[in-house]
């Protein structure tokens, strides 16, 4: 970003964002590496306008880089220790690509900007990644999906945020049903079984489960899944409140 200072940006705060994804019975994690000399890996991040809702830059964000509208979000921690600033991420960045900066990118207004301690607000999104179409930012060199088991060393306390926000998504499973956000638009309940094991990292009884998915009342049931296999073919189904 060229100028933070001279924006109508809120001094000091930042959102960050792990967006899940769910693919191959793997929970994934929408990581940017940025286009600089060095592995820096970061969460999709962005700063708040000072006309702007903190709900509504987190969605921007968010829209940006998934080109969805209206995704499923949750605001789930705020980071804030004494020691957060940026300062040692950006000498690093600087010392790496000292030929590549302008003027203006290096000026020391704008790394007094950078390095001061910042507040990072967290949210998670949760998405169909069939339908997500990642999008690079203008200081992105890729950005791509990474298992959660297998993420890239990340810069400052990302990797941190990532752990907190799979923490929260496990707590949140059966109190908020947000589990088939990550579903396509009609599934088999095999498939729903198999994104809870996933996301909990364990196994369930699958009589147990259907009947407590059922008894829930979230499920539509559509018409049966033609797979051409001689076994019963499985119900598909909607959640209601998508």
């Amino acid at each position: 970003m060229i100028n933070p200072s001279k924006q109508d940006l809120i001094p000091q705060i930042t959102i960050d964002c792990v967006i899940f994804g769910y693919e191959s019975r793997q929970l994934k994690v929408l990581i940017p590496k940025l286009d600089f000399n060095g592995d820096f890996w970061a969460l999709p991040s962005g700063f708040v306008q000072q006309n702007d809702d903190i709900d509504i830059a987190a969605q921007k964000i968010l829209q940006f880089r998934t080109g969805i509208e209206n995704l499923y979000l949750e605001q789930f921690r705020v980071f804030g220790k004494v020691a957060r600033n940026h300062a040692a991420f950006l000498d690093r960045l600087i010392e790496l690509n000292s030929d590549r900066l302008s003027p203006v990118e290096s000026s020391k207004e704008d790394y007094d900007w950078f390095t001061k301690r910042f507040i990072a607000i967290g949210y998670y999104a949760l998405v169909d990644i069939g339908k997500v179409q990642p999008q690079k930012s203008s200081i992105d060199q890729t950005i791509e999906w990474h298992p959660v088991e297998e993420l890239p060393t990340m810069i400052l306390d990302h990797q941190e945020i990532v752990e907190l926000a799979l923490k929260t998504l496990r707590r949140d499973l059966d109190e908020k049903l947000n589990a088939f956000n990550l579903l396509p638009d009609t599934f088999t309940m095999k498939e729903v079984q198999e994104v809870y094991e996933t996301i909990s990292a364990r196994p369930f009884l699958r009589t147990n489960f259907q009947k407590k998915i059922l008894d829930l009342d979230v499920l539509e049931r559509l018409e049966k899944k033609f797979t051409g296999a001689a076994n019963k073919a499985p119900y598909l189904y909607r959640f209601k409140y998508r």
